[in-house]
């Protein structure tokens, strides 16, 4: 019995032992996992940063518009015919008077001799009824012919007068008929487009070109319904180059009444002082629509990140431990002005936007922000 349990005995021991053994490697182990868990904090990262400013930004809306000239003639011919030459050309300036088409008067002229060759026959045939009037009115005095032969030759000589009269009036007429065949420039300015060419047949209601007063030009200016409840005279109009530098400032004049079914825009025009003469009539420009401004904080363009089409930022806030954060900030983000975004919602005057590093920046992690400044 004896050696039975001396036997037991020396079974039990090894298990026991291995079990602490094994407890212990388990403690030991759960130690050095809380350990690991516990590390030490991540370091905070040097970023840059630019504290955001509000500026003074303008509502606007850029369009493409249409100059025209407020004093613009457009020149029709008088008569009807061919084209046998075009004195001017497009852009030219002329002065009052200047010829700018010729209209083949061959025509005319023919009709203008024929004319006056049958004025010149009345007014033969009108001093044979004066010389014969003369001699009649002799002859009654003498009492050699009767009253009634005198105010035949009388009645005679009238009417030759007149149909002297009535032939010489459409000589006139036919002569100024000829002038008409040469197209000269109603006033001094700049020529238009010139849509005809030589050959070309041009009646009375065919437009040939059109003479345009250097000076104020009006831009045609087409804005969305959906813009019709801001839209009022006296709204600022700024003529900018595709650079956006401004070439002229204006105010908006007139507001059609009614709306262009095509489009479904409305008309507005704005007076243009084309002081330097940079602008041209039926030229394309952008008019920057100014419906309002007001102060609103602006961010670097290097500093916002698109993400599924949403634009974000890095703003670096105070923590509770005294030191800096950075936290991603999703954007409502307007017009660009110089190097910067308009932001319209997501930050605000004062806040530490990051600059530099974003793409190393996740959202939580400690900065050391440094004033940037650039």
């Amino acid at each position: 019995m004896f050696r039975n349990r001396q036997k037991a005995s020396s079974i039990i021991l090894p298990g026991v032992l291995a079990g602490i053994l094994l407890a212990l490697f388990l403690t030991s182990g759960c130690g050095n996992s809380k350990e690991a868990k516990a590390g030490p904090p991540p370091q905070a990262m040097p970023v840059k940063v630019q504290t955001t400013k509000s500026e003074r930004i303008d509502d606007s809306t850029d369009y493409v518009a249409t100059l025209k000239s407020r004093d613009s003639a457009v020149v029709m011919p008088q008569v009807e015919g061919i084209i046998t030459q075009i004195f001017v050309h497009s852009g030219e300036r002329v002065g009052a008077g200047a010829p700018l088409m010729q209209i083949d008067p061959q025509k005319q002229a023919a009709t203008l001799k024929s004319q006056e060759s049958a004025t010149i026959a009345q007014q033969a045939q009108f001093n044979l009824a004066k010389q014969n009037y003369q001699r009649t009115k002799g002859l009654a005095e003498a009492g050699v012919v009767s009253k009634q032969e005198l105010d035949r030759a009388k009645a005679t000589l009238d009417a030759d007068e007149a149909q002297m009269n009535s032939l010489s009036a459409q000589a006139s007429e036919q002569t100024v008929q000829l002038h008409y065949y040469k197209v000269v420039s109603p006033r001094a300015g700049i020529v238009g487009d010139i849509p005809v060419r030589v050959g070309d047949r041009v009646v009375t209601t065919t437009a040939l070109t059109t003479v345009d007063r250097p000076g104020s030009l009006e831009a045609y200016i087409y804005i969305p319904i959906e813009k019709a409840s801001q839209l009022k005279v006296n709204v600022p109009v700024r003529i900018v180059d595709g650079a956006g530098n401004l070439l002229a400032s204006s105010k908006v004049t007139f507001i059609s009444p009614q709306v262009d079914n095509t489009t479904q825009s409305i008309l507005a025009k704005a007076t243009i002082a084309n002081t330097n003469d940079t602008l041209r009539t039926s030229q394309f420009i952008r008019a920057r629509v100014i419906w309002g401004s007001g102060d609103k904080p602006v961010v670097p363009i290097l500093a916002v990140s698109r993400i599924g089409g949403t634009y974000f930022a890095f703003v670096a806030e105070s923590d509770q431990k005294g030191g800096y954060v950075a936290r991603q900030k999703a954007l409502q983000i307007g017009q660009i002005v110089g190097n910067d975004y308009v932001v319209n919602d997501g930050v605000k005057p004062g806040d530490k936007v990051v600059v530099s590093g974003t793409q190393f920046l996740i959202d939580g992690v400690p900065v050391v922000p440094q004033e940037s400044t650039s």
